[in-house]
């Protein structure tokens, strides 16, 4: 679906073609999301509902976050592994006391919402894709409604008398949960990011009011150099079928390690008390002279060899050119890398050079700090 926002003046289609990459004017619209003062059309995001009395508890059990006694209005984030810890689904919850709302990336609803219909059982609860009915915006300094903070600059649905506003946690180590990054301050406490459920019929209206200049209006360009500035993980852009969140601290939001059992949780344990992540994420810090950005899926060397791969890339306001990168656990946290741009014909590749930043450390995990026991037969010095 093409959204109403891509009437407005100036506004340049992302590679979608249903919702804005910008306005004319990138870095301004960066500045307005930081601070506050823009929303961004998320409308090509997916909206998946269940209802029924047993819809927090049923989900819990499914799911890696402590979401059984969520209350109305609360936010959270959970995700959906596979029964050996791979990510399958990453869903952002908000309850209305009646429904709970599975905020996705556009291409997980539907399948997400089969699934789901498939595993209720004797359960209570009903699921439905509802994208086509509810859309969703986004904000920066979203604060509540009666709340500290920025206000929001458009109304939430509140079908149930519940604004239906998802706060994202990113923003500290949630309760349960574990932070790998050593950083004394994150830089997600920088990202206090809001999504707002709106009816899909609504967007026109709120396209006039854009238009208008009732309220300023960002690209997802914005948005997405202010996330990977955050270090925050996304399942369109930064997982692939191997990934386990422990490779992306998503630990530090969406999964709860004291909870009860569900699917994947052994590998979670196992991995996070003794074990390594094989890979880990990282923030690369980009050299812009040549006016090269390397984009997603591009190769990042050390030397002639292949150590990760670049899951996205933004100009940053601040910090210029950054990406984040996918890389071999082991690799030298003060390792030269490059990144590799293959350009398109017989034109050969670009060389970008990168600095590394560390968000997932090389010793991440083997946290109950177990001895390694000695060999059978093994000679003791």
């Amino acid at each position: 679906m093409i959204s109403p926002f891509l009437t407005l003046p100036g506004a340049v289609a992302d590679s979608s073609g249903s919702v804005a990459a910008h306005y004319g004017e990138p870095v301004a619209e960066q500045r307005m999301l930081a601070a506050g003062r823009a929303i961004v059309d998320l409308s090509d995001r997916g909206v998946v509902t269940v209802t029924g009395e047993d819809r927090l508890r049923w989900l819990d059990s499914l799911t890696s976050q402590s979401i059984a006694h969520l209350a109305p209005g609360s936010s959270a984030e959970t995700l959906l592994l596979d029964p050996q810890g791979r990510l399958e689904h990453s869903m952002r919850l908000v309850d209305d006391g009646t429904t709970t709302w599975l905020l996705l990336d556009g291409e997980q609803a539907a399948p997400l919402a089969a699934w789901l219909d498939r595993m209720r059982f004797m359960m209570q609860v009903e699921v439905a894709d509802v994208s086509a009915e509810w859309a969703t915006l986004g904000q920066l300094s979203g604060a509540d409604v009666d709340g500290a903070g920025g206000a929001l600059l458009v109304s939430a649905a509140a079908p149930h008398d519940v604004p239906l506003v998802w706060r994202d946690p990113w923003t500290a180590v949630q309760e349960g949960g574990w932070q790998y990054a050593a950083s004394a301050e994150h830089p997600g406490g920088a990202f206090p990011a809001a999504e707002i459920l709106v009816a899909r019929d609504e967007l026109s209206m709120l396209a006039d009011r854009a238009r208008a200049d009732e309220f300023a209006v960002a690209g997802t360009l914005a948005l997405e150099a202010l996330r990977i500035a955050a270090w925050r993980p996304r399942q369109a852009t930064e997982a692939d079928e191997r990934t386990i969140p422990h490779e992306l601290d998503w630990m530090r939001s969406a999964v709860h390690l004291a909870k009860g059992c569900y699917r994947g949780q052994e590998t979670v344990a196992k991995v996070h008390n003794l074990g390594h992540p094989p890979r880990r994420l990282v923030l690369l810090h980009l050299d812009g002279s040549a006016g090269v950005l390397p984009g997603e899926g591009s190769i990042v060397l050390n030397g002639d060899k292949e150590v990760g791969t670049v899951t996205s890339s933004a100009r940053h306001h601040e910090l210029g050119p950054i990406g984040l990168a996918v890389v071999k656990r082991t690799l030298d946290p003060q390792a030269p890398l490059v990144v590799r741009v293959d350009e398109e014909g017989e034109s050969p590749a670009e060389l970008v050079a990168a600095a590394q930043e560390v968000i997932v450390p090389v010793e991440a995990g083997a946290t109950a700090g177990v001895p390694r026991m000695p060999r059978l037969g093994a000679v003791q010095r």
